[in-house]
């Protein structure tokens, strides 16, 4: 097989609504091959964003039924693709973004050479105009952060979201899983992302995570509240997971951390308020904050609200009040 299956997929990949560009270096093609099969590559670009049967796939990749059932579970299972299964009816496939996506499905799996790929990679990926002018994710603040009288939809609310799923999971978080491989990093828990319905079915179903229940899952939250994690999920009403995420791990915030306006790169409807008046300068706020929002002048907590991004993390263990979300 021609070894332009790689620059193909690649392009591919670039053509669907999160993009996959090219470099100089085109480590974007080197991901690709320590991640697909020349045969594996050439089989993704016959799938597209709506999930089809083996049947439908196999026709267009002119190959055999049973062929193409058993390398496109493969695929599934090393997490190159995505997989439906509704009720009793056959499984379907459909071709999965780099990012959310497939990047996310080599958790568990990843190699110090896949790691360095990638961080080399990730400044071009962030800079895409879709990261910049549509943020793919998007903050949700702690729920005891926001003032009783201030509206909020459900999607907006992590316990409204879980609430409208029976099926959770748990996986290990691939950013600490990253860093850890570098030597970098923190101590905060590993076990940590959240994923529902058909998105946490999947993932178990491929090995990725395990199985939890909706206490366990409101538990985990309540843990990354108390760790100074950032919940994330993706900007669209229908979350289907729940990151938690830390400025020093996240590729996400690790990238727009190095924006001087980070509030312009993400989707949060809040801000913080902060009344310096009754700050006690206990400095709490500054180690919460994922964003180095707050700094010290003169022995004063001082807020840039340009790199605020509406988490709420330091609003609930402000001692005096000072800090609100608005």
């Amino acid at each position: 097989m021609s070894a332009d299956v790689y620059e193909k997929l690649a392009d591919y990949l670039d053509s669907l609504p999160a993009g996959f560009p090219g470099t100089e270096s085109e480590v974007e093609l080197r991901i690709l091959k320590r991640l697909f099969s020349p045969d594996e590559a050439a089989l993704a670009m016959h799938l597209t964003l709506i999930p089809e049967s083996p049947a439908v796939i196999a026709y267009r990749a002119e190959i055999g039924i049973e062929e193409a059932e058993r390398r496109l579970n493969e695929m599934d299972r090393k997490g190159l693709i995505f997989s439906v299964q509704i009720r009793n009816k056959p499984v379907r496939y459909r071709i999965d973004q780099f990012i959310v996506g497939i990047w996310e499905g080599q958790v568990n799996n990843l190699t110090p050479e896949l790691v360095n790929d990638f961080e080399e990679y990730l400044p071009f990926f962030i800079d895409l105009d879709v990261w910049q002018k549509i943020p793919q994710l998007r903050t949700i603040p702690v729920g005891e952060s926001i003032d009783s009288w201030t509206e909020i939809m459900a999607y907006e609310q992590a316990d409204k979201i879980v609430s409208t799923h029976t099926k959770f999971a748990v996986l290990n978080c691939i950013c600490r899983q990253e860093q850890h491989i570098l030597g970098k990093g923190c101590g905060k828990p590993l076990e940590s992302c959240l994923s529902f319905g058909r998105a946490a079915e999947h993932s178990i179903h491929i090995g990725k995570s395990r199985e939890i229940t909706r206490e366990e899952t409101f538990e985990i939250l309540r843990r990354a509240e108390k760790n100074g994690l950032v919940l994330q999920t993706a900007n669209a009403r229908d979350s289907v997971f729940i990151c938690t995420c830390c400025g020093c791990c996240c590729g996400v915030l690790r990238s727009i951390k190095r924006d001087p306006k980070p509030a312009g790169r993400v989707s949060s409807p809040f801000t913080v308020k902060f009344v310096q008046d009754t700050c006690a300068g206990c400095g709490t706020c500054i180690e919460r904050c994922q964003m180095d929002a707050f700094y010290l002048h003169n022995n004063k907590v001082i807020l840039n609200p340009d790199r605020c991004i509406g988490c709420g993390l330091c609003v609930t263990t402000c001692t005096t009040g000072s800090l609100s979300l608005f």
